[in-house]
C-alpha cells in the first residue's frame, strides 16, 4: 500500500455542510414560530386582562384607538405622513420651475408646501385644498402666530391667472379662514385686471407669477419674508 493511500485512509472525512437555503428557511420557520408564541402569549393574557376587568379594558382601548387617530390625522394634515386614498402623494421632486409644470394640481399644492416648510420662519405649512377650499390651498402658520392662506394655481404658460381669483381670495382668508395675509402663487402670471384689481385693495394680495416662484425655488425670499 502505497503512503498517499494511507494518508486519504488515515483522513477524517468532513460532513457534509447544509445548503445555505435550507439554513435560511430553518431559520425563518424558528423566527415565525416564536413570534406565533409570543402573539399567543401577548393575546391570552389580553384576553384574561379583559374578562378580569371589561370596563377598564373598553376604555382604554377606545382611548388608544381615538389617540392613535389623532396622530394619523394630524401627521397627514402637516404633510408628514401621506394616508392611502388621500388625494395626490407628497413626492420629492426636483425644484425647478419646469418640475412643477410637470406636476397635477394636487402635487403642486404639496410641493409648495414642501417648499414653505424649508423657511425656518414656518411652524406649519398644511395643504388644505379641495373641492370646497374657498381660496385656501395651503395654510402657513408662521412662528410668530401668523396665518398665511396660500392660493396655488399650476397653470400652463397660455392660461394666465384673472381677477376672479384676486376677489376669492381677498373675501376669504381673512373672515372665513382667519388669516393674517394671503398669497396667490402660479406657475403662469396674472392678467393686467387681476393686478389692478390687486392693487385696488386696501391690503393687496402677495402675487408670485412663474418668475417670482423660480426666485422662490432658488432660495430667495418666501412671499411672507
Amino acid at each position: 500500500m502505497t503512503t498517499r493511500a494511507r494518508r486519504r485512509r488515515s483522513t477524517p472525512r468532513r460532513p457534509a455542510r447544509r445548503p445555505r437555503g435550507q439554513a435560511a428557511r430553518r431559520r425563518a420557520r424558528e423566527q415565525a414560530f416564536t413570534r406565533f408564541a409570543l402573539a399567543a402569549l401577548v393575546l391570552a393574557s389580553v384576553v384574561t386582562v379583559a374578562r378580569e376587568h371589561p370596563v377598564a379594558t373598553v376604555t382604554l382601548g377606545i382611548l388608544a384607538t381615538a389617540t392613535a387617530t389623532a396622530t394619523l390625522v394630524f401627521l397627514a394634515r402637516t404633510g408628514r405622513l401621506h394616508l392611502p386614498g388621500s388625494p395626490g402623494p407628497r413626492q420629492d421632486v426636483t425644484h425647478t420651475l419646469v418640475a412643477y409644470h410637470r406636476m397635477t394640481g394636487t402635487q403642486f399644492e404639496y410641493a409648495v408646501a414642501d417648499l414653505a416648510r424649508q423657511d425656518p420662519a414656518v411652524r406649519s405649512a398644511t395643504v388644505s385644498g379641495g373641492a370646497n377650499d374657498r381660496g385656501l390651498d395651503v395654510l402657513v402658520v408662521l412662528r410668530d402666530g401668523r396665518r398665511i392662506a396660500v392660493q396655488c394655481k399650476r397653470y400652463a404658460e397660455s392660461n394666465r391667472v384673472g381677477a376672479p381669483a384676486i376677489y376669492t381670495a381677498n373675501g376669504t382668508y381673512r373672515a372665513y379662514h382667519r388669516c393674517d395675509h394671503a398669497v396667490i402663487v402660479t406657475t403662469s402670471r396674472f392678467t393686467r385686471d387681476a393686478e389692478l384689481a390687486n392693487a385696488s385693495l386696501p391690503e393687496p394680495l402677495r402675487l408670485i407669477d412663474g418668475r417670482g416662484l423660480a426666485r422662490w425655488i432658488g432660495g430667495g425670499c418666501p412671499p411672507w419674508g
